[in-house]
């Protein structure tokens, strides 16, 4: 039992020791003391340790008011919500944006004229952001919505389109059999009148072998002052009858006679495209 004794001994004069020591004004020597023999320390030092953070969390509190004010954005050419949502990191996308800036773009959000103030992290002028994003939704029908979407997005990887077409050139022909059948062709969709370059092609190098200076002057129509001539050998008062307006007046004209010679072949014919023989 002596053996016992002394080991309770010094366990009581440490214990001692460390009551004397609070008592006495000296916690900031007992803390160490405590916290490394006892459980009681902790909560004292987790007191502290709270004490010490919470004006940090504060301050953090106050910076992340401060970026949560809205800022303005003024459109410029070529911008679309979609691109000016993902700049600014707008939660919710173009939509959200759309949302808090309905007044200023008006009914149609794929419509941003260049000039225009958008407020970033506005709120929505409708009751709730429910209302907000059916109302948005009701803007762009629902079976457009994603082609909607795709469209902002391919707009910004294209340069912005200009504010209007230039005019088309005129088309250009080359002087040859093959420049004058396509030019005849688009004067006779102008016109409405039918046949194939095919057909025209087929029907010239039967008549005329590509000759637009080809004239017969040894067939009925000949001995009968009226030889057929040009590309698809015309006699002249075919030629006059079905001229078409705007081409040459001189039947030997390629186009002017590829165009009259189609012309007639329509009306009695229904297209170039019938005729496979003398007509």
């Amino acid at each position: 039992m002596p053996a016992q004794g002394k080991h309770r001994r010094p366990k009581s004069v440490s214990l001692s020791r460390g009551i004397a020591a609070v008592t006495t004004g000296g916690a900031v020597l007992a803390l160490p003391v405590l916290g490394a023999t006892t459980a009681s320390a902790a909560p004292a030092h987790s007191v502290a340790a709270e004490k010490a953070v919470a004006p940090v969390s504060v301050t953090a509190q106050a910076n992340s008011v401060t970026k949560a004010a809205p800022a303005k954005h003024s459109v410029v050419a070529g911008e679309t919500l979609s691109k000016i949502a993902r700049e600014y990191s707008v939660s919710g996308g173009w939509r959200k944006l759309y949302e808090g800036n309905r007044k200023a773009i008006g009914e149609n959000p794929n419509l941003i004229h260049p000039g225009i103030t958008l407020t970033i992290g506005a709120k929505a002028a409708a009751p709730s952001d429910a209302k907000a994003d059916k109302a948005s939704k009701a803007a762009v029908p629902a079976a457009d919505r994603t082609a909607t979407a795709e469209r902002a997005d391919r707009s910004e990887r294209t340069a912005a389109a200009p504010v209007a077409k230039a005019a088309a050139a005129p088309a250009t022909y080359t002087n040859d059999l093959d420049g004058w059948i396509k030019e005849s062709l688009a004067i006779m969709a102008e016109r409405g009148i039918p046949g194939t370059y095919e057909g025209i092609h087929r029907n010239i190098i039967r008549e005329s072998s590509g000759n637009p200076n080809a004239i017969n002057n040894w067939d009925s129509n000949a001995v009968k002052g009226t030889p057929s001539k040009g590309l698809l050998q015309v006699i002249d008062p075919t030629f006059q009858a079905y001229h078409v307006p705007g081409t040459s007046t001189d039947s030997y004209d390629p186009v002017a006679n590829i165009t009259a010679a189609c012309n007639y072949a329509a009306d009695r014919y229904g297209s170039i495209d019938n005729v496979f023989g003398a007509y």
